[in-house]
C-alpha cells in the first residue's frame, strides 16, 4: 500500500507542478515544412536523405527526418520563425536552404523540388556532413534503418538484429548486447507480454518488412527502466502520420521459411489510423543432436550416457496491430494501440537412442525413446497515451497506461522402449498466464535554453499463474504407453506476484564552449511474492523486497562540428523472473533435473563508458571502450544428486565479475555505388566466485570473447541492389563451461519497378553449408558433458513488395510522437509467465 501511495504521490506531484490544462496566452499556432529532394542532373529522388531544421542562427538542430523512398520529407510542429534547412545524402555535399521562414497566417512552407547537386562548385559554401543512411549514431543512441536492409528482406526480426552494431543473437534467438544477454527489448518504445512470454520466439514472428528503425540504448540514463544491465533495444515498425490512404504488401517464399506483411494507413484531419498485420511460417527441419555425459568419483569415470537423436520441427507465427490518434486540440492527444500476437511451434517425427555404459558391461543398457511437444503463445497488448502540451516549446505531461496479457502452452509426451525409474514414460500438460499492468506518468520542463528537467513515476504489477499437470504410465512395461495417470509428485499450481514502484528525475544542461551535461537519479522498490498450491518442505511460500537507487551521468563535447567524445557512467539491475525462483524441481526430463532458487538477488551492473564519434566526409567511425561491474552475478551450476546417473541445475548468485570491453563501428565509400560496414565488440570475463561455489568452478583465468559484423551494398544501374553480410559470435563463458559460437553467411539482390513502388528480389544464406554446427562443454567435479547440435541453415527464398496508395500533406500536423509505457524488465532466458516444467528431452 506504501508504494501505491507513493506512486500516486509522485504522479500528483508532477501534475501539480504545471497543472494549467488551459492553452493559455499566446499563439497555439504550428505548421509543417515540406518538400521533396531529387538529384539535380538525374532528377531521380534521394531516399532516406538526413534533412535536419535549425534556427536561422542556431549551431544545434531542432529536429530531424528522413527522407522516403520518393524522396519527401516533413518536419512536423514547427512554430512561426525563420529558420535554416540542411540536407545530406551520402556523396552529396550539404545542400542549406536559407530564410526559410513561417507566420502565423501562414504557417506551413511548401519547398516544391529541392535539387541536390554533386558539382563540386557547390562545396564553396558547405561543408561535407553526409552519414551512411543505414546507421545513424545519436547522443545516447545509435539507430539502425531497418527500411535500408536488403538481405533481410522475406526476414523476421530476427535476421535484422544480426546485424545491428553491438548485438548478437544466437542460434535459439537469445538477443545479446555487447555480450549481455540481459538486455530489454521493447516494441515501439513499449514492452510487450508477448516477449516476456517467449522473447526469441516473438522475434520471429514480427516480419522485417513491418520494421523502420532499431534502436540500440548502451547507457540509458535514469528516466528509463532501470532492468536489463545490458542495456535497452527498441524495434519500431513502420507507421505514417501523413494525410490520406496508403498501403503496402510484402512478403517471401524460400527454402527454410515463408513470411508476408500488410499494412494500411489513414489520416484525416485530427485523426490518424495504422493496421499493420505478418507472420511466417517455416518447413518442417530435421535437427541433429548428439550428447555425452561421463560422471567422476574422485575425478575417475565410473560410467557414461550417450545419446544421439532427431527432431523434426514445424514454426509458425503473426503478429497483428492496430494504431489510432486523435489530435482533441494542440495542446491534447490521445492515441490507443493494440497488438495481438500468436504463434507456437511442434517437434516431433523423430527418435533418440540413449546408452548407458558401466565399467561393467553387464550393467550397460541402451533404450530408444521417442519425444514430441506441441508449443503456443499469444496475447495482447493494449495500451492507452495521453500528452499534453503547455505554452512553451518543449513543456509537456503525459500519463499513459498498458495491459499485456499472455499466454505460452507446452505440451509434450515422452515414450521409451525400455521403461525404468529413470526412464518412465511421461505426458506434461504445461500451462502459464501473465498479466501485467502498467502506470505511468512522465513531465518534461525546458526551464530555459540552458537547462531541462525531466522527470516522473512508474507502477509495474505482475500476476502470473504457472500450472504443470505433468502424467506417467501405472506401471513399467504396461502394453498401452498411452494410459496415463496424473503424477501428482511432478504437478503443481503456482502463483507469483510482482510489483514494481519507480520515481526519477533527469537534468540536462547545455553548457558553454558546446559541453552538454545530463545527469539523473531514480529509485525502484520490487517487492515479489510465490504462492505454491500444495506446500512441502522443499516447495515452500517465498517473498522477498528490496530497494535499488540508480543514478547515470553523461557528459557529452562537440569537438568540431563532425566529431564528439561522451563519457557514460550508469546502473542498471536484473531481476531474476519465475524460473529462476520457482523452487519446483523440474523432472520432465528424468535425466537432467531443475530447480529454481527463491532467494536469488538482483544482478547490479555499474558500467563506465568513454565514447568517440566522428564523421569524415561520407564515412562514419564510432569507437568505445568501457569497463563493467557486476555484482551478484546469476549463473547456473550443474551437479551431480549422490548416488545416482542424475544431474541438476540450480541457480546461484555466484559473485562479482569484472569486465573490460571495446567496441567498434565504421562505414566507409570508397567509391560511391559502394558502401562497406563493419563494427566488432569484444569484452572479458573472469568472475571472481563466492567461496561458497568455489569448489563447482572449472573454468578459470580471463577469457575473450566478441561479436563481429561485416557487410557491402552496391548500388547498380537499372535499380539493381546488392548486398553482402557476415556474422561472426565466439563462445560464451561461465564458470563451468561455454556455450556455442554462432556465425552465418548470406547475400542478396533486388530489382525495383514503377518508380520504386515495387521490387523483386532474390536472397540467400549459408550457400555453401547446410548444416550449422553448435557445441556446447560443461564440467563439475562430478560430470563432464559435452553436446553438438546440427541445425539446417541453407536456405534460397525469393522477396517481393509492392506499395499502393497515396498521401499528401494537407491534414493538420499530428502531434509529437508520445512517450507511452516502457518497462524494461526481467531476466531473459525464461518464458516470465513460467510455462510449467516445459518440454521433453
Amino acid at each position: 500500500m506504501k508504494r501505491l501511495l507513493l506512486l500516486i504521490t509522485i504522479i500528483c506531484s508532477v501534475i501539480s507542478a504545471k497543472a494549467q490544462f488551459g492553452v493559455g496566452g499566446g499563439s497555439a499556432i504550428v505548421g509543417k515544412i515540406s518538400g521533396i529532394v531529387v538529384d539535380s542532373i538525374t532528377k531521380k529522388p534521394l531516399d532516406y536523405g538526413t534533412v535536419s531544421l535549425f534556427r536561422s542562427t542556431g549551431k544545434s538542430p531542432i529536429t530531424g527526418v528522413l527522407t522516403d523512398d520518393k524522396g519527401n520529407f516533413k518536419l512536423d510542429n514547427v512554430h512561426p520563425g525563420v529558420y535554416r534547412l540542411e540536407i545530406t545524402f551520402v556523396g552529396y555535399p550539404t545542400k542549406i536552404i536559407n530564410n526559410v521562414e513561417t507566420t502565423l497566417s501562414k504557417p506551413d512552407k511548401g519547398l516544391g523540388t529541392v535539387l541536390a547537386a554533386q558539382s563540386a562548385k557547390a562545396l564553396k559554401e558547405v561543408t561535407i556532413t553526409g552519414t551512411a543512411a543505414l546507421v545513424e549514431n545519436r547522443i545516447d543512441k545509435i539507430v539502425y534503418n531497418a527500411e535500408k536492409d536488403l538481405t533481410s528482406a522475406g526476414g523476421n526480426a530476427t535476421d535484422v538484429l544480426q546485424k545491428v552494431p553491438l548485438v548478437a543473437v544466437d542460434l535459439n534467438g537469445n538477443v545479446s548486447l555487447r555480450g549481455d544477454q540481459n538486455v530489454r527489448v521493447l516494441i515501439n518504445g513499449k514492452p510487450s507480454g508477448a516477449t516476456s512470454a517467449s522473447l526469441s520466439d516473438v522475434l520471429k514472428t514480427i516480419p522485417a518488412d513491418q520494421i523502420k528503425t532499431i534502436e540500440v540504448i548502451t547507457s540509458p540514463s535514469a528516466k528509463y527502466e532501470a532492468e536489463g544491465t545490458g542495456g535497452i533495444i527498441n524495434i519500431i515498425t513502420k507507421q505514417k502520420n501523413m494525410s490520406g490512404f496508403s498501403g503496402a504488401v510484402s512478403g517471401g517464399v524460400g527454402t527454410r521459411q515463408n513470411n508476408g506483411n500488410i499494412n494500411f494507413n489513414y489520416s484525416k484531419n485530427r485523426f490518424s489510423l495504422t493496421i499493420n498485420a505478418g507472420g511466417n511460417l517455416t518447413w518442417p527441419q530435421v535437427s541433429n543432436s548428439t550428447f555425452n555425459q561421463t560422471f567422476l568419483n574422485n575425478g575417475s569415470p565410473v560410467f557414461a550416457n550417450s545419446r544421439i537423436g532427431s527432431t523434426k520441427i514445424k514454426r509458425h507465427g503473426a503478429i497483428g496491430s492496430v494504431t489510432a490518434n486523435y489530435d482533441i486540440n494542440s495542446y491534447n492527444s490521445i492515441t490507443s494501440t493494440v497488438r495481438l500476437n500468436q504463434g507456437g511451434f511442434n517437434s516431433g517425427g523423430g527418435s533418440a537412442i540413449t546408452a548407458t555404459n558401466y565399467l561393467d558391461p553387464t550393467q550397460s543398457s541402451a533404450t530408444t525413446g521417442i519425444a514430441t511437444s506441441h508449443n503456443t503463445f499469444g496475447g495482447f497488448d493494449w495500451n492507452m497515451d495521453y500528452t499534453h502540451k503547455f505554452k512553451k516549446e518543449g513543456h509537456e505531461l503525459s500519463i499513459s497506461g498498458q495491459w499485456s496479457h499472455s499466454v505460452i502452452t507446452t505440451d509434450f509426451m515422452n515414450t521409451y522402449s525400455q521403461q525404468s525409474t529413470r526412464n518412465p514414460n511421461q505426458r506434461g500438460d504445461n500451462n502459464g498466464t501473465n498479466n501485467e499492468y502498467t502506470a505511468q506518468a512522465d513531465y518534461v520542463l525546458p526551464i530555459n535554453k540552458t537547462f531541462k528537467l525531466e522527470a516522473g513515476g512508474k507502477g509495474i504489477f505482475r500476476k502470473i499463474n504457472s500450472n504443470a499437470d505433468i502424467f506417467k504410465t501405472a506401471t513399467f512395461g504396461a502394453a498401452d504407453s498411452t494410459s496415463f495417470i496424473l503424477d501428482p509428485a511432478n504437478s503443481y499450481l503456482y502463483k507469483y506476484d510482482q510489483y514494481v514502484t519507480a520515481g526519477y528525475a533527469v537534468l540536462t544542461i547545455n553548457l558553454p564552449n558546446k559541453y552538454t551535461l545530463m545527469t539523473g537519479v531514480r529509485d525502484e522498490n520490487t517487492s515479489i511474492k510465490g504462492e505454491p498450491s500444495v506446500v512441502t518442505p522443499s516447495f515452500a511460500p517465498f517473498s522477498n523486497s528490496y530497494n535499488t537507487f540508480v543514478p547515470s551521468f553523461t557528459i557529452q563535447k562537440a569537438l568540431t562540428p563532425t566529431q564528439t567524445v561522451k563519457l557514460t557512467y550508469s546502473k542498471r539491475i536484473t531481476r531474476p523472473s519465475l524460473t529462476f525462483l520457482n523452487p519446483f524441481l523440474n523432472a520432465s526430463n528424468p535425466n537432467s533435473l531443475q530447480q529454481g532458487n527463491p532467494k536469488l538477488a538482483p544482478e547490479v551492473a555499474q558500467t563506465v563508458e568513454l565514447n568517440y564519434n566522428t564523421f569524415i566526409s561520407s564515412s562514419v567511425i564510432n569507437f568505445s571502450v568501457y569497463y563493467k561491474h557486476t555484482g551478484d552475478l546469476i549463473e547456473s551450476i550443474n551437479q551431480t544428486i549422490p548416488n545416482s546417473a542424475v544431474t541438476l541445475t540450480t541457480f546461484k548468485n555466484i559473485g562479482t565479475n569484472n569486465s573490460l570491453g571495446a567496441s567498434f563501428f565504421g562505414s566507409i565509400n570508397p567509391v560511391k555505388p559502394l558502401t562497406i560496414r563493419g563494427s566488432i565488440n569484444g569484452f572479458t570475463y573472469n568472475p571472481k566466485i563466492d567461496p561458497a561455489y568455489a569448489s563447482q568452478q572449472t573454468r578459470t583465468g580471463t577469457t575473450l570473447s566478441y561479436n563481429a559484423f561485416l557487410s557491402a551494398s552496391l548500388n547498380l544501374p537499372s535499380d539493381f541492389i546488392m548486398e553482402f553480410f557476415a556474422v561472426e559470435n565466439s563462445k560464451r563463458y561461465t564458470l563451468q563451461g561455454s556455450n556455442p559460437s554462432f556465425s552465418i553467411l548470406g547475400a542478396g539482390v533486388r530489382k525495383q519497378f514503377m518508380q520504386k513502388k515495387m521490387s523483386l528480389g532474390i536472397n540467400t544464406l549459408e550457400p555453401f553449408t547446410k548444416y550449422k554446427h553448435f557445441d556446447s562443454n560443461i564440467a563439475s567435479p562430478t560430470v563432464i558433458q559435452n553436446s553438438t547440435f546440427a541445425f539446417p541453415f541453407r536456405s534460397v527464398g525469393l522477396t517481393f513488395s509492392y506499395s499502393f496508395g497515396k498521401m499528401n500533406f494537407n491534414a493538420p500536423n499530428p502531434m509529437e510522437k508520445k512517450k507511452g509505457v516502457n518497462n524494461d524488465d526481467l531476466k531473459q532466458g525464461d518464458g516470465g509467465v513460467g510455462g510449467g516444467a516445459g518440454g521433453g528431452r
